[in-house]
């Protein structure tokens, strides 16, 4: 990462597979170049670090002498074409995927920032300021800079909640939908349509192709390098997280105080001060309200919110990386704090790189003078960065977390903004917390639930959050009560719900999400179907007729409305019932209200196996496994559903909208692909042990899935899935049916083999790399399943298997996989190395021609 004369002060010290067999590894932080070594970061080290190793080789292992290198770029390789039937002493194998000629497939793409320094956009566009008049009640003193909307009193209303002045301090968070100017729209149309014209141009050139606007002055060859592809260029990610439903929302972070004051009437000042911004992370800003709010108390006028707008919008986020969506989940599912760290030394890198041609710009030319000294990059926290001036640069101490200053009336307060931001996370919340809310009180006295199709897919006693859940999935009417609690708590509650249900996959939740109201808008709230919402007035509960759900948050019970429209009968669940007769009974038993049905239902057991996950939920709770391990877990849980639900409609209707890919095409890379797969790594979808457990899991969660094939969120997920297949790194190759194969069945050796060989064959380049790992996250074993091809009785899969890992050891994120491998598989890497270096070196030693070597001598290049 740092040039010669520059080394970084924290230096990474490497070590060999060897030490990884003698000691337990140690935990690593960070790595250099594409090492895998593990390395740790020291304060002061006044010596460069050693040059790396490229791969996780034992020492003395020379990478010449493999039968192929870990990079498929190189120029001395071929594609068997060999048909002969390949045995345990022989290389020879099903024919391989084309070459790829592109050198760039395996490096990652060079780093974007989030919010460039030339971005015209602000992290805050308004700042409102109510109070409360004994006469008027709530008015709007100030809107800052220009008004928002022309309806003062209702953003008052929000702005200063129930029962406010009986506290000294509360917080809320609202939505507003704002459409943006037809203007805005209309450049940011433009500006996408010329990236993507640029990049057009770029893969035209590389292919020898000249457009006749080459020659004109648009930007130029510095402009086509720099504009790299990106997932979040090509699918709305960041931009329009709410895809086709609308503009993003405006986030309103509001934080109401009251000063006793005995010279005005009822002897109290309430205010309150909000943030408008775009940016889901609106918590960062809670520091500078209360600042801010104090200084108005004191100061009550426009300048003071100026101070704030400007200090807000100054704040630099220009060092912070832009992640693909593949990196973002990788980053939100794994605890490491070194994740995608290089990316984070690369923005800084490139600042200082162009901030010293700069000043070198500025300067007239001086042969006597030296060259001017490159300002250090020093990891946050540690003691060099502590003793150095405050204008170094600094990596984070945690790469989830990108550390910025916004500068209030000269105190620097400093920021904490997340990295990785998925759609439906907004603000600051603990799924935690509204877990165990609801489970301690659900463990105590085991609460009943009145049996719905939607909702109780366990039976009367499904579990509360289960419940919750399938209310949000099937968009009934859910509403949070918090009656005598502060307002901030139960929007928290509002927020953490829907990101338990989207597990950063499903959409349509918050922007039908009202994380705090009153009874003035019941009548508006009662026209959104399938709300969500936060109240603290207890007459909600005696109108059952307003809600289909109500979640009492202190009481920590839930109630199912005794108004609730009933299930109606679905295709889908007639359908499965006539080709699935025998488990006609199991679905019934988790709806009906009585008799035989009801009793064959309680005999099933937990056929969705909802319960069996909150015990691992709970477990993980009482562990102390944290927040991201929870969020991580119920991701897999949501992904699981959607791919449950696609498995139904292939199993009932012929076809699933929830799927996209051919099994016969074989063509793992788009357009890299053999055609050869076998039938092992030709499949898609779910995977389970035998047909049996298929129908009875089928048959548990048909009524749950019907309820979901109708609401906003299955249709958005559908558009998802058509606008990923797009951009998605491999097509018609489903690397997590491949892997829940090797997870979940008793393979024959041939079928292992067509797996291990499809993955060495297709993953290749940065971005199918990380979609492997997303499919075998570190919280699911990791890379234990894969590396087990080391262990096969065919020779030839065992080497290809230690090749595929010397690929994802080499990956930016895969080196910490590769890092959380068991000592047992690492053993077996270096001993399928050895055994490849010494067959090479015995054939050329002794004149003996093998058939590897005989291949080599023909062509000129290395197979495998």
């Amino acid at each position: 990462m740092a040039s010669a004369e520059q080394p970084l002060p924290y230096a990474p010290r490497t070590s060999s597979i060897s030490a990884f067999v003698e000691a337990p590894p140690s935990d690593s932080h960070r790595r250099s170049s594409s090492s895998v070594p593990t390395s740790k970061f020291a304060a002061d080290m006044s010596q460069p670090p050693p040059r790396p190793a490229r791969s996780p080789l034992p020492h003395g292992f020379n990478p010449a002498d493999m039968d192929r290198l870990s990079d498929p770029n190189v120029k001395d390789k071929i594609i068997s074409t060999g048909t002969n039937p390949s045995s345990q002493h022989s290389s020879l194998s099903v024919p391989l995927p084309k070459v790829r000629h592109d050198p760039s497939l395996r490096r990652a793409r060079k780093p974007r920032s989030q919010y460039p320094r030339s971005s015209t956009e602000s992290h805050v566009e308004y700042i409102l300021v109510a109070s409360f008049d004994i006469d008027r009640g709530p008015i709007m003193e100030h809107q800052y800079p220009v008004a928002i909307t022309g309806d003062e009193h209702m953003l008052a209303e929000l702005m200063l909640p129930d029962q406010a002045h009986v506290r000294n301090q509360d917080w809320t968070v609202f939505f507003l939908h704002k459409d943006s100017s037809q203007e805005e729209d209309d450049a940011e149309r433009q500006a996408k349509e010329s990236r993507r014209a640029r990049r057009r141009r770029r893969r035209d050139r590389a292919k020898g192709i000249l457009h006749e606007s080459d020659d004109e002055d648009d930007g130029g060859e510095e402009d086509l390098d720099n504009d790299d592809d990106d997932w979040d260029d090509d699918v709305s990610t960041d931009e329009e997280p709410e895809g086709g439903e609308g503009p993003p929302l405006v986030y309103v972070l509001n934080l109401v105080n009251t000063k006793q004051d005995k010279t005005v009437k009822r002897g109290a000042v309430v205010k309150a001060m909000a943030i408008c911004t775009r940016h889901p992370f609106l918590h960062i800003y809670k520091p500078l309200l209360l600042l801010a709010l104090e200084e108005y108390f004191k100061s009550p006028v426009p300048e003071t919110l100026s101070m704030l707008f400007n200090a807000v919008n100054e704040m630099d986020l220009s060092l912070m990386p832009k992640l693909s969506l593949l990196e973002r989940h990788l980053l939100q599912a794994s605890d490491n704090k070194d994740l995608f760290v290089e990316k984070f030394e690369r923005m800084i890198q490139a600042r200082i790189s162009e901030e010293t041609a700069e000043d070198v710009a500025d300067q007239p030319f001086d042969a006597s003078r030296s060259p001017p000294k490159r300002p250090g990059i020093f990891r946050s926290g540690t003691k060099s960065y502590i003793e150095t001036h405050t204008g170094a640069y600094a990596v984070p101490r945690d790469t989830h977390e990108f550390e910025s200053k916004v500068m209030y009336k000269g105190i620097p307060i400093p920021i904490k903004v997340p990295v990785a931001v998925m759609p439906e996370t907004v603000g600051d919340f603990s799924l935690i917390k509204l877990i165990q809310n609801f489970s301690d009180s659900h463990a105590k006295s085991p609460q009943t639930f009145a049996l719905h199709p939607h909702l109780t897919t366990n039976g009367p006693t499904t579990h509360p959050i289960i419940v919750l859940a399938n209310a949000l999935l099937t968009q009934k009417r859910v509403i949070f009560l918090g009656h005598n609690m502060p307002s901030g708590e139960v929007a928290e509650a509002v927020l953490a719900a829907c990101a338990l249900v989207s597990g950063g996959l499903l959409r349509g939740f918050t922007r039908h999400a009202f994380p705090y109201t009153d009874l003035t808008k019941i009548d508006d709230l009662l026209n959104v179907p399938g709300f969500i919402a936060g109240v603290t007035n207890p007459t909600f509960e005696h109108h059952p007729e307003w809600w289909d759900l109500l979640c009492d948050i202190p009481s920590g019970k839930m109630k199912i409305s005794s108004k609730i429209e009933s299930a109606p009968i679905t295709e889908g669940l007639v359908y499965f019932q006539q080709q699935n007769p025998a488990y006609a009974n199991f679905i019934n038993g988790a709806s009906a209200g009585s008799g035989s049905a009801a009793a064959a239902g309680q005999q099933t057991g937990d056929l969705t196996g909802d319960a069996a996950f909150m015990a691992d939920i709970l477990r993980c709770i009482a562990n102390r496994s944290g927040e991201r391990v929870v969020r991580a877990k119920w991701r897999e849980w949501v992904l699981k559903f959607t791919r449950i639900a696609a498995a139904f409609e292939e199993t009932v209707f012929g076809a699933s909208a929830l799927y996209i890919g051919s099994d016969g095409d074989g063509d793992g890379g788009g357009g890299g692909g053999d055609g050869n797969l076998g039938q092992a790594a030709m499949g898609h979808g779910y995977v389970w042990a035998d047909e049996a457990t298929k129908a009875k899991e089928l048959a548990g969660n048909v009524t749950r899935i019907e309820g979901w094939r109708n609401t906003r969120s299955y249709y958005s997920f559908i558009q998802d899935v058509a606008q990923s297949y797009t951009v998605r790194p491999l097509k018609g190759l489903d690397l997590a049916h491949m892997h829940d194969r090797l997870r979940t069945q008793k393979l024959t050796p041939q079928q292992s083999k067509e797996i291990f060989e499809a993955l060495y064959n297709y993953v290749w380049s940065y971005d199918e790399i990380c979609l492997l790992l997303s499919v075998a996250p570190e919280s699911h074993a990791g890379l234990f399943y894969i590396a087990l091809g080391l262990f096969h009785k065919d020779r030839d899969v065992r080497v290809k298997t230690a090749e595929l890992l010397d690929r994802i050891a080499e990956h930016e994120a895969g080196q910490h996989w590769w890092r959380s491998l068991s000592r047992f598989e690492k053993l077996a890497y270096v001993r399928i190395k050895k055994e490849v270096e010494q067959e090479g070196r015995g054939g050329r030693e002794g004149g003996v021609v093998s058939p590897v070597d005989s291949k080599r001598v023909s062509s000129g290049r290395r197979v495998i």
